[in-house]
């Protein structure tokens, strides 16, 4: 279940990246496990990463090979290839050789990705007997395809495309991403592929990209958990018509925030597909001291199962977030100053039940499917948001039976 409909957009070919998938039987033999990308020579590539100390092999080895102009990327879903120590480096090292050797770069020029069950040897030999398929079928439009091929309980395929224009001239952006459960940043349990024909240098690319995630990835959580595998990648091949992206430049600034818009909305697709959820909760924090401060309150109230399952509930029981909000750790903060709303309706206010309050104007909110949860702190001008969901029956089930 999701919390609203979605359609995979009509995605245009990104000039100088091709992709393709095949089924690799990785876990299964039904659908496509195996994805890989190449990106032109002249490309750049861009990277950030789960922090999880027990990160699996691929990311160890991604994070590596990152600074050796990256041309091509290779994709699994169904083992995570991660708590295998160093067998697990062994495979992942295997796999880049053995797509390297097949499409004559060096083994330093691929970098890999897993996602699904974690502590199960990598199917290596499946893998490489996929690869020559994948490699002959390289296409620019195979994005609905390769959103599929990264799922694992994700129940529906996640894209965004977008057009910017800069002085006349279109640089086109194209992100697929997965992820649905053990989502808590740095980052979430997903993986993150965005592609655009801008032209810019590595460095810049890589400024740009973590900024972004920092505002969008790092402020989305289902369950509180920190994957092993995660990744967000942007390859831009400098196709575009417009000229080079240099720091300090209006183009800049232009492109950063459409590469933040992308991964904005490729992170709200990950909570609206939360395991389990029903519906969407979007926690406003402002008036903090720092940014830092907004988002730990934030992120407070998302933790929360009890505030989670008043929200699969229905049950207006304001109480709950008070107390999350109460127990953020928020140094001297002064309850008389702190105001609380779900959406329009104040519930809190100088310090306890807000005045005019109604059980009936609280339900009303909590009915829906998409609700703000906005808390004024009332010292300072610092404003951010965190995306969550609410924590219902089938989220238990399905990490229940996850392995079976």
């Amino acid at each position: 279940m999701a919390v609203g409909s979605f359609n995979f957009p009509t995605m245009p070919n990104i000039q100088g990246v091709k992709l393709n998938t095949v089924c690799a039987g990785i876990k299964q033999t039904v659908k496509d496990d195996l994805l890989v990308i190449a990106l032109d020579e002249g490309g750049t590539c861009a990277g950030v990463f789960t922090r999880n100390a027990f990160c699996a092999a691929p990311v160890h080895v991604a994070k590596s090979n990152l600074a050796h102009n990256p041309r091509w990327l290779l994709v699994n879903s169904g083992n995570a290839n991660a708590g295998m120590g160093r067998p697990g480096m062994r495979d992942a090292l295997e796999t880049c050789a053995q797509l390297a050797h097949l499409v004559g770069a060096k083994p330093a020029q691929v970098l890999p990705f897993s996602t699904g069950v974690i502590g199960q040897p990598l199917p290596v030999d499946k893998l490489v007997s996929a690869l020559p398929a994948a490699v002959s079928g390289l296409s620019g439009g195979h994005w609905d395809k390769a959103a599929r091929a990264i799922m694992t309980t994700d129940t529906f395929a996640k894209g965004v495309t977008h057009c910017l224009d800069i002085d006349g001239h279109s640089v086109h952006f194209n992100g697929i991403a997965k992820g649905s459960g053990m989502i808590q940043p740095d980052m979430a349990t997903m993986l993150a592929f965005i592609a655009t024909d801008a032209k810019i240098g590595q460095n810049l690319l890589q400024t740009c990209l973590a900024a972004a995630a920092g505002q969008s990835f790092n402020r989305i959580t289902v369950d509180g958990d920190t994957s092993t595998n995660d990744a967000v990648m942007v390859m831009a091949s400098g196709y575009s018509s417009a000229p080079e992206i240099t720091a300090g430049s209006q183009a800049l600034a232009r492109f950063s925030e459409a590469l933040l818009g992308v991964c904005k909305q490729l992170a709200e697709l990950i909570v609206r597909d939360g395991e389990g959820a029903t519906k969407l909760i979007r926690i406003v924090v402002s008036e903090a001291l720092t940014d830092e401060e907004a988002v730990q309150v934030g992120k407070t109230i998302a933790h929360s199962p009890l505030v989670k399952t008043a929200f699969f509930a229905s049950d207006p029981n304001w109480g709950r977030i008070l107390a999350a909000v109460g127990r953020a750790g928020i140094h001297k903060m002064v309850l008389d100053d702190v105001q609380i709303f779900l959406d329009d309706v104040c519930i809190v206010n100088h310090g306890g039940r807000a005045d005019g309050y109604t059980e009936a104007a609280g339900q009303q909110v909590m009915d829906k499917a998409e609700i703000t949860v906005a808390v004024k702190l009332g010292r300072g001008a610092a404003c951010q948001e965190v995306l969550t969901c609410d924590f219902s029956y089938d989220y238990v089930k399905i990490n229940a039976e996850y392995r079976t």
